[in-house]
């Protein structure tokens, strides 16, 4: 019984004496990894070198690394210092600059001091300027032919509006940085239209020439279109029956003059022709008539000879519409 008790007490300090040291040893790691720290080693070629260590002293890190200074390199913080807060170490090259010493200033006075105080003041600037309109041409012209220039729309100058912020140093500007950019107005192109000449209207029958004085007061449609050419035996009805030579207004058809169109375009609406500018009606027409034939991209001009619109055949022209 007696050894028995004894036995259990032994083992009982054996345990306690185990699990004293397992704590110590468990404290001394922790402390151990506590004290670590990761230390970045900036190179004079800018390499850079991370490693971890519980040295805190500069010159025996570089030695446990290996690192070893050239002549021409310094160490900052230095070799006999332990690593400050930035936990960095900059291996540098060793410069011949001189080293400026502070001159020691006295009885330097108030009004001195203030006299050299440097004042630094930002504003925010808002600047406008305009933005310069273009000039567009459009060449409507037929190849060969006399030209005119018309202004069909004005040009406007655009508006932009610009912030920066300056800086005055003694209210002298010494930096202006954009902040933003804004388009208060955008220009309005000037377009400029070059298009054919119109003949003279002296050379054209009063008819004629009356309409295209009406006619220039205002604007033209141009299209392209393709032209034939039609006289009163070609309609279908025989010389001398009702309704021979004349047209869907009620008048009789008129050679220079008298064209067929298709109904996107009002009996009445004048048409000129550049291709037919020196013949006797200066190159103007009026639709009086319809045709089977004739759709909106199509017109038939009225000629007094079968011979002539032969000869004439088909073409595409540029046409000005009124």
């Amino acid at each position: 019984m007696k050894k028995d008790k004894l036995s259990i007490k032994i083992i009982r300090r054996v345990v306690f004496i185990s699990i004293i040291l397992i704590a110590m040893l468990t404290i001394g790691v922790v402390a151990g990894k506590s004290n670590l720290n990761t230390i970045t080693i900036v190179c004079s070629d800018d390499s850079e070198l991370s490693l971890v260590t519980s040295e805190t002293n500069v010159g025996k890190i570089l030695e446990d690394n290996y690192i070893i200074l050239q002549d021409d390199e310094k160490v900052t913080p230095s070799s006999d210092s332990n690593i400050d807060f930035t936990k960095k170490i900059v291996i540098s090259k060793v410069t011949d600059e001189p080293i400026v010493v502070a001159e020691e200033v006295s009885d330097v006075s108030k009004e001195e001091i203030l006299g050299n105080y440097v004042t630094v003041t930002e504003k925010i600037i808002t600047e406008q300027e305009e933005i310069p309109y273009e000039t567009v041409t459009k060449d409507i012209s037929t190849t060969g032919t006399e030209t005119t220039d018309k202004v069909i729309q004005e040009g406007q100058n655009g508006l932009k509006e610009t912030k920066y912020k300056v800086k005055y140093q003694n209210d002298v500007e010494i930096e202006k940085s954009l902040i933003s950019e804004q388009i208060i107005k955008e220009p309005v192109d000037k377009i400029i239209q070059i298009s054919t000449k119109i003949a003279s209207r002296a050379s054209a029958p009063r008819s004629t020439a009356t309409i295209a004085a009406n006619a220039q007061n205002g604007e033209a449609k141009v299209v392209t279109m393709n032209v034939s050419a039609y006289t009163a035996s070609t309609c279908g009805k025989a010389a001398g029956s009702a309704g021979y030579g004349i047209t869907s207004s009620g008048k009789p058809a008129s050679s220079w003059y008298t064209i067929a169109a298709g109904s996107a375009y009002p009996i009445g609406t004048v048409v000129y022709i550049p291709y037919f500018a020196n013949q006797p009606n200066g190159g103007w027409f009026v639709v009086e008539d319809r045709g089977g034939a004739i759709s909106n991209n199509r017109i038939d001009v009225y000629m007094d000879t079968y011979a002539e619109c032969i000869n004439f055949g088909r073409r595409n022209l540029e046409c000005y519409i009124y």
